[in-house]
């Protein structure tokens, strides 16, 4: 049956419907002549006659009725493929894939996420959270489809895209009874203090901003420990095992006690957060998000 076509099928169907080849026609804006060559084409190719054309009315065989159910069938799953395909090409059907990271997006993201899944009902929408280097290496496999991420560092930045959505400034966390609290700090005003700091495994971007800060104020900083999240970090010099520089979105969810936040003097203390994806799997659905979240302002 390779030479059936989807129109043999509504051009059968429409004959059954109507009755008689003559009024299909006219419903089909067909010769009378043309559609009978399509069900002549079709009953050579299926081997069957499927009209009795003997009788002053057109009227189905045994075979031919038997047929019609099954032709049905076909013809409901194509336009329900169709519909599909449309729904997807809109965007308005599909999947995508989100990673995140805590400390990155703020208050505002779970709003543009509830926001998008109200706009666009038909999409699924998975989130995943993990580290940036992590959300690189799952965007570079096809894992997920977008991050909310830090700069890309190389080799993933020179195959993903990104756009950066904001800079986040760096504040010094040092105890309240600390001679630089409750003042702007300049870094190398910290030339002799401990550090605490975030492994470069877990915060690549936070690490070499640190470091990069520390070297243009000519000092290299004593880190004298690590931990992998930022409320361990906060912990660390809660107990007094030094002082550390975090983002200041970061310290909003963050204990607070016997701590204070100092923004820094330096005009390039700040991390960015960027929106990455891979440039081959671009679809509507991605291009959907990613205007609302440029709407918003790229407040994530």
């Amino acid at each position: 049956m390779t030479g059936m076509e989807l129109r043999h099928l509504r051009y059968f169907v429409a004959v059954a419907d109507y009755g008689g080849f003559s009024r299909a026609a006219r419903r089909l804006y067909v010769s009378q002549s043309a559609l009978s060559e399509q069900i002549a084409d079709l009953e050579s190719e299926l081997g069957v006659q499927l009209f009795d054309r003997s009788r002053l009315r057109t009227v189905l065989t045994a075979p031919g009725e038997l047929f019609l159910k099954e032709a049905r069938k076909l013809l409901s799953g194509a336009d329900a493929a169709i519909k599909v395909a449309r729904l997807s090409a809109s965007g308005d059907l599909g999947e995508i894939r989100i990673g995140f990271f805590t400390g990155g997006v703020g208050p505002n993201f779970p709003r543009l996420i509830q926001r998008f899944r109200q706009s666009h009902p038909r999409v699924h929408i998975a989130l995943h959270e993990m580290i940036p280097a992590l959300q690189w290496k799952a965007l570079a496999e096809g894992t997920i489809d977008i991050a909310f991420t830090r700069r890309l560092e190389v080799p993933y930045s020179n195959f993903l895209k990104s756009e950066v959505l904001r800079k986040d400034p760096l504040y010094a966390v040092l105890p309240k009874n600390h001679p630089l609290a409750r003042s702007i700090v300049d870094i190398r005003a910290l030339s002799h203090e401990r550090f605490v700091m975030c492994v470069r495994e877990t915060s690549p971007s936070l690490f070499d901003k640190m470091i990069e800060l520390c070297s243009e104020a000519g000092f290299s900083p004593e880190i004298v420990n690590t931990a992998n999240v930022w409320s361990s970090i906060v912990l660390l010099v809660q107990a007094g095992e030094g002082i550390a520089i975090l983002p200041a979105n970061t310290l909003q969810e963050l204990p607070k006690t016997g701590l204070v936040f100092c923004p820094l003097k330096q005009k390039n203390a700040s991390i960015e957060l960027v929106m990455a994806w891979s440039p081959d799997r671009e679809s509507t659905v991605l291009s959907h998000l990613q205007q609302l979240i440029r709407e918003a302002g790229g407040k994530v």
